[in-house]
């Protein structure tokens, strides 16, 4: 009966860390609604988790819609629709592709930051010193991270769209000969607000999600049962963290899609 006990001692952590997390989210919500707020700390971590993260996005966005702009001309020239390439690259970007990467992006970039930085603190005791100094660490550590989260991602998520827009101009109207006029006037007939509205609804929810997991990971890295203390195990919270907010923007893309269709 060895294996029962094991599966319900993973099960008994599952829900505790379900709930730690919880908690976490709830204790964030509630300091983020109590002024003042700390500017410099919030610009620093505007510059850390949108400026820094300015050129990955660019780049991805670029060769994304360069891709879409290719794959789609050649999918829509099996029917005759060339003209239709700027609705398809415009609508695929702005749904679904500019919210998600922007997400996956800055997960990997600033989210796994996060999480290392968090845990580097609990593991050389700087955020029981906080509490110590009657610091409250979610107000001074993560309400700075949730408002740089909740601002950059939806003005990263524009710049991949506007950035995988012209990629797919370059692409179809540049090198495969498509209209340029075409191409605008497609996007322009096809793509409404409440497109634009549910990637920008995406990208809010991603940010939040995003400093969420990364952050929790860290917070919690010494109740972790794998192992949390030293490096091997700020290693081990940042790549569960990466993964967990990985799959997490995948998901949360599915519902919101599913609820604002």
């Amino acid at each position: 009966m060895k294996w029962l006990e094991e599966l319900g001692a993973n099960i008994i952590e599952l829900v505790a860390q379900m709930g730690r997390m919880t908690v976490f989210l709830l204790r964030c919500i509630c300091n983020l609604l109590i002024p003042p707020y700390n500017l410099s700390h919030i610009m620093q971590q505007i510059h850390f988790i949108g400026a820094a993260s300015v050129f990955v996005i660019i780049f991805t966005g670029a060769f994304t819609g360069m891709v879409l702009g290719l794959q789609g001309y050649y999918s829509l020239s099996q029917f005759g629709s060339e003209a239709a390439l700027g609705s398809a690259v415009g609508l695929s970007l702005i749904r679904e592709l500019g919210p998600v990467l922007t997400a996956l992006m800055v997960t990997g970039r600033a989210g796994s930051a996060i999480c290392a930085e968090i845990g580097i603190m609990r593991n050389s005791e700087q955020i029981d010193a906080l509490e110590c100094m009657a610091i409250d660490p979610f107000r001074y550590l993560m309400v700075p991270k949730f408002l740089a989260g909740i601002i950059c991602l939806p003005l990263l998520t524009s710049i991949f769209d506007v950035v995988g827009i012209l990629g797919g101009f370059v692409v179809g109207v540049n090198l495969l000969g498509v209209n340029e006029g075409s191409y605008f006037h497609g996007m322009y007939k096809s793509v409404v607000w409440k497109d634009i509205y549910m990637g920008l609804v995406k990208s809010l929810c991603f940010g939040i999600l995003i400093i969420w997991i990364c952050a929790s990971k860290g917070f919690f890295l010494h109740l972790e049962k794998s192992g949390g203390f030293g490096a091997e195990g700020v290693s081990r919270a940042t790549t569960s963290a990466v993964v967990l907010s990985s799959v997490s923007i995948l998901v949360w893309d599915y519902l919101i899609t599913s609820m604002m269709l």
